[in-house]
């Protein structure tokens, strides 16, 4: 059955170890490095770069349409053979999103609200970036339900970083 882990750069290494991960996604702000495992080919591996922010601000870049749209045609193209890994630096805001937003895009029956209760139980700390969803939610043809049912859960707990998940594509 295929899988979406989620995580921080902190665990990154371990948790593509552990899952056997064949698809890496990292989020990172434009020009952070981030060394790919070994276990990853190079083309498997996305990088997509853009802060975590919601609104302009000076000297950051906010996710864009041309963001999100390579996450959602990243995961189109997973063969879902084996598990895919999608994290950023703290695993708490641009990969819940980019995760949230690859589910609703692998299956379009499946429930928004639900999926964020779903995201909530296993991630008490997950605050998905509300403009990377509203931008998935508009690309989906999904009509504000993803962004409502992220509004809908709220704000994580308080988390220097988040403890890695996964999400099941089924």
């Amino acid at each position: 059955m295929p899988v979406i882990h989620v995580c921080p750069l902190s665990r990154l290494p371990e948790i593509v170890t552990a899952s056997g991960a064949s698809h890496l996604v990292t989020l990172a702000t434009l020009g952070s490095a981030v060394e790919r495992p070994a276990a990853i080919r190079p083309e498997h591996h996305l990088r997509v770069g853009f802060s975590d922010i919601v609104a302009p601000m000076e000297g950051h870049l906010p996710p864009g349409e041309a963001h999100v749209r390579s996450v959602l045609d990243f995961v189109a193209a997973w063969p879902r053979e084996q598990p895919m890994v999608i994290h950023c630096y703290a695993g708490i805001s641009r990969s819940t999103a980019a995760a949230y937003a690859a589910i609703c895009a692998l299956l379009p029956d499946r429930d928004e609200a639900a999926l964020a209760r779903e995201l909530r139980r296993l991630a008490p700390s997950a605050t998905p970036n509300r403009l990377f969803v509203e931008i998935a939610d508009r690309l989906l043809g999904r009509e504000g339900r993803m962004s409502a049912a992220i509004s809908e859960i709220g704000r994580g707990a308080e988390a220097f970083e988040g403890t890695p998940f996964l999400l099941t594509v089924a």
